[in-house]
């Protein structure tokens, strides 16, 4: 795959993505429309599979709508609503910590960069790109296991860490294509183009894919 083939690997990314059920993140946008709500089901989503996710979000919510909510719920409780979502524990002491950091040193207000939002608890980049571009409509690039994958294995980029993607992504990707290429990517990734055992006798950029059958 080359930049030239972008647009069409796009709408063949597209085409795809709209046959199968949208991730869980941008689910949670279109349902609750809730900046806090997507930041805490992207922390908790990291290293978690969307079906667990899903399933804990559930459970969260129920309890916890807000971060005064986080803050007068006792850890051990977090832990147990956030169960079994990979690192819960940890998790639970970043959830716990947050109602603190955002009115410290943001006011009480959830920071709208990837700059400022990579200084809560919990929130790396891949996070802080997520939820510019889920809860904020901002461009942003989010790179994870499939979207670093994905491009590597297709050939366009050649980069050794999630960063690295990222950054070489934000130098060829049009902008436009920003903020779908994570959820493409990622449904993708979910659905054929497996880590092990890729789909590529269904996969509709075959023809373009630099390591087919890797």
């Amino acid at each position: 795959m080359t930049r030239e083939d972008i647009p069409a690997v796009h709408k063949a990314l597209k085409r795809e993505y709209d046959r199968h059920d949208a991730p869980i993140i941008e689910f949670i946008q279109a349902q609750t429309g809730s900046t806090f709500k997507v930041l805490i089901a992207t922390i908790l989503s990291a290293r978690t599979k969307d079906k667990t996710t899903t399933q804990v979000v559930r459970k969260l919510f129920k309890v916890v709508q807000n971060p005064d909510d986080l803050r007068r719920t006792p850890l051990d409780e977090i832990e147990k609503l956030l169960f079994p979502v990979g690192f819960y524990r940890v998790k639970a002491k970043h959830l716990k910590a947050l109602p603190d950091v955002l009115d410290q040193e943001f006011a009480g207000r959830i920071p709208e960069t990837i700059d400022e939002l990579c200084k809560l608890p919990g929130v790396g980049r891949k996070t802080a790109n997520l939820v510019v571009t889920v809860a904020f409509d901002k461009h942003g690039i989010c790179v994870d296991v499939h979207v670093h994958r994905i491009t590597n294995r297709l050939g366009l980029i050649k980069t050794k860490t999630p960063l690295e993607t990222e950054m070489e992504l934000r130098r060829i990707l049009p902008k436009r294509y920003w903020k779908s290429w994570n959820r493409q990517l990622v449904s993708f990734g979910q659905t054929l183009c497996k880590p092990r055992h890729p789909q590529c006798n269904r996969c509709p950029i075959a023809t373009l894919c630099e390591k087919i059958g890797v």
